[in-house]
């Protein structure tokens, strides 16, 4: 059975974004594309909701080519959104239905992992549902003050267990969690 990966960025105050949607503030070294490369490689489809799907949308088409615009022009997308009814970005699906049975059905099928990238109510969503098999967060050092948080409306504990971490040489740390 196909994992179901999530991998954000995350300020050290817990947000995922800024105020406004903004992440220049992410961590983007050669060390941080490293792991962006070797995620990307191990996927391959990557979901989305859809204010996370419109901005990639608008950035990775015109970015310029190399392996991680690639992958992600490349990859199958699967777009979970209820507002939207076209999707213009390459290898894009729409998915306005039951979202736990289509990811579950995702999850069943042979082929490598999943991931869910950005996309917080998304993630915060599959959480609450137990679909989510490896948390991947990107602890940059920073503090924004205010944002929005990457987990929202969790109701209940979800113990989880750290199962590895990679220090990068900008003090960003990748986290490496499963579900305890």
């Amino acid at each position: 059975m196909r994992k179901l990966i999530v991998s954000n960025h995350v300020t050290l105050d817990g947000f995922f974004e800024g105020p406004n949607h903004e992440i220049d503030w992410f961590n983007r070294d050669e060390e941080a594309f490293a792991y962006s490369r070797t995620m990307l490689g191990a996927v391959d489809t990557i979901l989305f909701g859809r204010v996370t799907y419109e901005m990639m949308a608008r950035y990775w088409p015109a970015a310029p080519k190399e392996e991680i615009a690639d992958k992600m022009n490349s990859l199958p997308k699967v777009v979970f959104s209820r507002t939207i009814d076209k999707l213009d970005w390459n290898n894009s699906r729409l998915v306005k239905g039951n979202a736990v049975e289509e990811i579950s059905r995702l999850k069943q099928q042979p082929g490598k992992d999943l991931a869910i990238l950005g996309s917080a109510a998304l993630a915060s969503f599959a959480l609450q549902q137990g679909l989510i098999d490896e948390y991947r967060i990107i602890l940059n050092p920073v503090l924004l003050g205010r944002g929005n948080p990457l987990f929202k409306g969790i109701e209940k504990r979800i113990n989880l267990k750290l199962v590895n971490t990679q220090a990068l040489s900008s003090g960003t740390v990748v986290l490496y969690y499963q579900t305890a």
